[in-house]
């Protein structure tokens, strides 16, 4: 009966996790560029109660006697499906169509990937800095911070669906921005395994063995390039309905452990009775 009392309660911890992951999913459904995640389970340690043994006329038994121990978490992984694009008519905002990442640097120098592409200006020395609504400098295909010229209205920017920037001329044409003797455009990265990024909050991922090394965009070997969307935002990969449904699963998984304890008490509470 002890070993039914700490197996459902590991059946409750992990369904706990399940429901604390469902409900960080719904939390999110607004959440620009977030991906939903799903907790996946495995089964305890097995105690083995009888190895092999015979029947009456001696002969071995075909299967051993096992009982389980209980479940626990074994994963969250991420579902980077691509989310519905909004239009916002906002002309910093860009979102992104394929496997791609943004890249941003954080203020102690790391580089930290993003599918948030609501951006801003912050204006600067070297002119009006585009980053992320969290202030974080947005890098270009070298790495470098962007610069849009205060010689223009940063509004008046034109991103191209390879992410190439740039202003109207005075034909009203579109003209490439050029710095350091480049053409600027948003520096995409993607991943092998994009699951394996480490999730550091406001929207960010981090690099972890798991992911593998970015690899960008432009010139990167049998990689289908990302298609950039101005004046648009990624919306949340989350199904509503179907976390829903998850959550009522989950809620039931809860409740039947927690009976199954409810049970073994009582078991308990009838041998002690006995006299």
């Amino acid at each position: 009966m002890m070993r039914s009392l700490w197996t459902a309660a590991s059946g409750m911890r992990a369904q706990q996790t399940n429901v604390d992951t469902i409900a960080n999913n719904i939390a999110n459904v607004n959440t620009i560029g977030y991906k939903t995640q799903q907790a996946s389970f495995k089964s305890l340690l097995y105690q083995n109660l009888q190895s092999t043994s015979t029947n009456n006329s001696g002969a071995e038994k075909p299967v051993a006697a096992e009982v389980g121990l209980g479940s626990r978490v074994a994963a969250i992984t991420g579902d980077f499906s691509q989310g519905k694009l909004t239009a916002t008519e906002q002309p910093l905002d860009v979102a992104i169509e394929g496997k791609g990442f943004f890249q941003v640097r954080m203020p102690n120098g790391d580089i930290e990937y993003t599918r948030d592409g609501s951006f801003i200006v912050s204006p600067t020395a070297q002119g009006n800095l585009l980053c992320t609504t969290d202030g974080y400098p947005v890098l270009d295909q070298n790495q470098n911070n962007i610069y849009l010229p205060t010689s223009h209205v940063a509004t008046d920017v034109v991103i191209s669906d390879q992410g190439v920037i740039g202003f109207p001329d005075a034909s009203g044409n579109a003209a490439t921005l050029i710095s350091n003797g480049y053409e600027v455009r948003l520096g995409l990265v993607q991943f092998n395994n994009p699951a394996g990024l480490a999730k550091t909050g406001s929207n960010n991922y981090a690099v972890t063995v798991a992911s593998g090394t970015p690899v960008p965009e432009n010139g990167g070997a049998n990689i289908t390039a990302s298609k950039v969307h101005q004046r648009y935002t990624e919306g949340s990969n989350v199904d509503v309905a179907n976390e829903m449904v998850n959550l009522i699963v989950a809620q039931r998984a809860y409740e039947m452990n927690s009976k199954a304890i409810q049970a073994s008490d009582e078991m308990m509470q009838q041998a002690n009775n006995l006299r």
